[in-house]
């Protein structure tokens, strides 16, 4: 639900109009002439598919009785979640199965904003620019105020869609998101919002240059890398600032960034924060939304946080790089399963004549394991960024996670992380030194765990109170800790999990167990080594320990250093 240039979709049959329910055998729609077009992205995937042996390429009938000779396929995700949708948005038939979807009124719906009612007098609708999957976008003059004059667009959501307390909630939420947000200039403006008995009426600046898919199609479906991180710095950097404020936007996709003008060089502005959500840095959210080509595995096992917008990121950069989605499948079953299974493609044209370091930037961002997948700062840091002209990188909030994760861990796995810091290369120093810089060191060079709540209070916005970011930001100042120069900066903020999603881990893990020998290594007990990690010597915990350490001198082991470096908890030593 925010402002909608996208094309009118039909809804499938008996489905809810949610984005993430997609059919591939309906045309595309264009923006402006309203005509289908053939969008090449339909095409064939080069990514060889993963199942050629699945049971559904064969007939039901040629299988004789209850004699099958092969195994059932997986369950299909797509069932799930359109139980889940429709749940979400009033559309279960009646006597139909539904998953639970937080709470529902039986009674009537309380469909009262507390907006303003005067809209018809201070706008006037003109013609309709666009329709999404909740409500439809006018362009509209204003009438009177500060606006007076001034073309805007005003996404009109009928209430008479809202028949769950979720799709209540969805509406009021993105009001305020676009509301606490607006102001930066990759982000659609918020002006005003209203109300009346049938519609909640959302005013926005009004982007007249056509969807970032639409110049995709333009362009034949393939950017230069230029061209391309032209658009991937904006995105990125309007996705950094929504992330800082603890709110993920859950439906990155072409179809919602539109150009301010017609103009080459415009400006790119993020839409659509229908889906959003606040998240902490220490939560998960479990309800399935997004759109299905761009939808992060994790989404689809229903445990997710900001990492997820940053696969979608990389789903478009891949789009823009090459022309065609990484994943691609027929049918809404087939796209999740490659999604969750398969891997994309950069054997084929035009991957192998791209830059090493344009490949290993979509790569870093559509790794499955989120844990080693780029951070938005952490994504503009990056080499192929690094020399772009307008890259600023702001705030990262997972180094608010790491340091308070290094405080909390034993003086031993503190060294080990010491030494894995000085392995770090010049261009991954940047990245850190930038974020050092941020938190405002003393002129001495050090920075307090208080350094780490000032500097996020002047990235603050109403959004971060309402996540709680805060919350967590204030629990980590708390904590008791000395001050910290870059170098040890360095050790509390490396993920361990990011380094080793690159090519170059073993190389890092190698120099780092180096350093430790000469500097951390000494002979150490299995009971001992317990203590350290928190651990009780019982007998399993001290079978599993034993692996650590090397029997010839008593020292931590590769494999023990490597395991350190990760942090255990009592849970995974238990599973071990």
């Amino acid at each position: 639900m925010g402002i909608c240039h996208g094309k009118p979709i039909k809804p499938p049959q008996n489905l809810s109009d949610n984005p993430i329910i997609l059919n591939d055998n309906e045309p595309t729609w264009n923006s402006q002439t309203r005509k289908p077009t053939n969008f090449p992205f339909y095409s064939p995937s080069p990514l060889p598919s993963a199942f050629k042996n699945s049971p559904a390429n064969s007939s039901a009938t040629s299988t004789p009785l209850r004699l099958f000779k092969r195994p059932f396929p997986p369950p299909s995700p797509a069932k799930h979640i359109r139980a889940l949708l429709a749940r979400r948005h009033g559309s279960v038939k009646p006597n139909e199965a539904s998953i639970p979807e937080g709470s529902e009124c039986d009674g009537e719906l309380d469909k009262n904003f507390g907006y303003s009612k005067n809209f018809t007098s201070h706008y006037e609708l003109g013609e309709e620019v666009g329709r999404g999957h909740f409500g439809y976008t006018c362009s509209a003059t204003a009438k009177k105020g500060s606006l007076k004059g001034q073309d805007v667009a005003v996404k009109v959501i009928p209430k008479s869609k809202m028949t769950t307390a979720i799709a209540i909630e969805d509406v009021r939420r993105e009001v305020k998101i676009l509301r606490a947000l607006t102001g930066h200039k990759n982000l659609v403006q918020f002006y005003d919002v209203y109300e009346d008995d049938d519609n909640v009426h959302i005013v926005m600046e009004l982007c007249k240059g056509g969807e970032l898919l639409d110049r995709i199609l333009s362009r034949g479906g393939k950017y230069s890398e230029e061209d391309a991180k032209a658009v991937m710095v904006q995105i990125l950097s309007v996705v950094a600032y929504c992330h800082l404020q603890g709110v993920v936007h859950r439906d990155l996709k072409p179809e919602n960034f539109l150009f301010t003008s017609k103009d080459e060089h415009s400006p790119l502005k993020a839409i659509d924060f229908g889906l959003s959500d606040y998240v902490k840095p220490d939560e998960r959210l479990n309800d399935i939304v997004g759109s299905a080509y761009y939808v992060a595995p994790e989404v689809l096992h229903r445990s997710y946080g900001t990492e997820a917008d940053m696969w979608s990121i990389g789903v478009i950069a891949y789009i823009l790089l090459c022309g065609s989605r990484p994943f691609w499948a027929r049918t809404e079953s087939g796209i999740f399963r490659a999604v969750l299974k398969a891997d994309p493609s950069f054997d084929e044209a035009p991957w192998p004549s791209l830059s090493s370091h344009a490949v290993d930037f979509v790569k870093g961002l559509v790794n499955k394991d989120y844990r080693k997948r780029l951070t938005a700062a952490q994504a503009l840091n990056h080499p192929w960024l690094a020399n772009y002209h307008d890259v600023k990188v702001p705030l990262d909030m997972i180094t608010y996670k790491l340091v308070k994760a290094y405080i909390c861990s034993s003086s031993l796995r503190k060294a080990a992380l010491g030494a894995l810091a000085k392995t770090l290369t010049i261009p991954q120093l940047a990245y850190f030194r930038g974020q050092f810089a941020l938190l405002g060191p003393n002129k001495s060079g050090f920075i307090l765990l208080q350094n780490f709540k000032m500097a996020a209070a002047k990235n603050s916005t109403d959004a971060m109170k309402d996540s709680r970011v805060q919350d967590y930001i204030n629990m980590l100042s708390c904590l008791q800790y000395r001050k910290l120069d870059f170098e040890e900066f360095c050790a509390s903020a490396i993920s361990v999990h990011h380094l080793e999603g690159m090519e170059s881990w073993e190389q890092h893990a190698r120099r780092a167990y180096e350093f430790f020998e000469k500097d951390g290594n000494r002979p150490i007990m299995i009971e001992e080594l317990a203590s350290e990690l928190g651990l009780s010597t019982s007998v399993p915990i001290h079978v599993v320990l034993q692996d650590w350490i090397r029997h010839s001198d008593g020292k931590l082991s590769f494999h023990g250093f490597v395991r350190l470096l990760h942090g255990i908890t009592s849970r995974a030593t238990q599973k071990a």
